[in-house]
């Protein structure tokens, strides 16, 4: 027969709870049921005021979200606020509630021990809530980001709250299990080791990512400007995580990394409130003086008489090979390249236009060959043609000769 022992015996796939669980299981009931039975006034008492409490806090959570839409143009201290209000988990505003009544119930110390582990918990993950919102909603005031900004970065955005999540929650974990008694030495050794060896990996994409984050914050350059850039000219059409695509003025597409984009010098065309024309301008050395001196004032008026320019200096600056050189220097007040370009025109139509009516030559490159004699004067580039001679086509040329010299 078998032994009562035997009898007793649990199939082996049952489990088997440790006799320590289930003895603290035991007394945790039997420590509540005591307390209720002897604190009942003060239990729903503390019921009473930790729903009012709960109910205080969430009025607290709908005022700040209200007083602090997340509806304005640019992110600011106010909007941030108020999603970090809007963050908060009712649990955890059940759980501080719990908390703050503890005392005043005069709980038992199992139950005091386990609203405190709790609390704990709730604590350190809505911390952690609280500082990536907080985090987050700094990084976008501070680059003054509007909706187009965040459209175009948006892909970056989302790396850095993908990071910030799982770096704030990583330690959150952590401590929570420290607080549990776990040893996390190890842990943190392999999370360390782990993050050298994908930073190592994947060294370049960081560097771009960090640029990214670097013309967040410092906005060298947004979407649709006007830019110059290691001989490039064109306008920003996107910015990513890793590149920044520019469409040059001859129409093809310029991919750039974000990294290699910031470490050239950058022209931003757009933000220019103005911009300077130079002209150069040559007439001939047949030009008369008089001419000459009133060249500057001509250009001064014909300068003032076009929209948007303003005269800077005009002068003669020298005398060319085949020209009396002059220049030309006006701003045009507009960052709108089309704009300057037609006002440039417009100058220069005026100033052909004045010249060709005062009858003032511009000067083209030319060159005139002088024939000399031996000592170095000039003389005719042709022979000398006596009267008569029949064999010349030219014209004869007169000579006046002395008594002394006549043959």
């Amino acid at each position: 027969m078998p032994s009562a022992a035997a009898k007793t015996a649990l199939p082996p796939h049952v489990f088997t709870p440790p006799i320590g669980l289930v003895d603290q299981g035991r007394a945790f009931v039997a420590e509540t049921a005591q307390w209720f039975a002897a604190n009942g006034l003060h239990i729903a008492i503390a019921l009473a005021a930790g729903i009012l409490l709960v109910a205080a806090l969430l009025f607290l959570q709908k005022l700040a979200e209200r007083l602090c839409r997340d509806d304005a143009a640019l992110v600011d201290w106010r909007t941030i606020v108020g999603r970090i209000a809007a963050r908060t988990s009712f649990w955890f505003l059940v759980i501080v509630a719990a908390r703050l009544v503890d005392g005043y119930a005069d709980a038992p110390p199992l139950l005091d021990k386990t609203i405190g582990f709790l609390f704990t918990v709730a604590l350190t993950f809505q911390a952690a809530i609280w500082v990536r919102e907080l985090v987050l909603g700094f990084v976008e005031h501070r680059a003054g980001m509007t909706d187009q900004d965040h459209g175009a970065l948006a892909s970056a955005t989302g790396i850095i709250r993908f990071l910030v999540s799982f770096t704030l929650f990583s330690l959150a974990l952590v401590l929570v299990l420290g607080n549990l008694g776990v040893n996390v030495t190890g842990l943190i050794a392999g999370l360390g080791v782990g993050g050298i060896a994908i930073g190592l990996a994947a060294q370049g994409i960081f560097k771009d990512l960090f640029a990214a984050l670097a013309i967040i914050f410092d906005r060298p350059f947004r979407k649709g400007d006007s830019i110059k850039w290691n001989g490039i000219s064109g306008s920003i059409e996107a910015i990513g995580l890793k590149t920044t695509r520019i469409r040059s003025v001859t129409g093809e597409q310029v991919v750039v990394g974000n990294a290699h984009m910031l470490e050239k010098e950058l022209y931003n065309l757009a933000r220019l409130d103005r911009r300077r024309m130079i002209l150069s301008i040559g007439v001939t050395y047949y030009t008369s003086e008089d001419v000459c001196e009133r060249i500057p004032d001509m250009l001064r008026t014909l300068v003032a008489g076009v929209p948007r320019c303003k005269v800077v200096r005009v002068g003669m600056t020298g005398f060319g090979d085949s020209s009396l050189d002059y220049e030309l220097q006006f701003d045009v007040a507009s960052s709108n390249y089309n704009e300057v370009f037609d006002a440039r025109s417009q100058v220069c139509l005026a100033i052909l236009r004045a010249f060709n009516q005062a009858g003032i030559e511009f000067a083209f490159p030319t060159q005139t060959t002088i024939t000399a004699d031996p000592s170095g004067r000039g003389i005719m580039p042709y022979p000398e043609v006596r009267h008569g001679d029949a064999n010349s086509a030219a014209t004869p040329v007169e000579h006046e000769v002395s008594d002394e010299t006549a043959p």
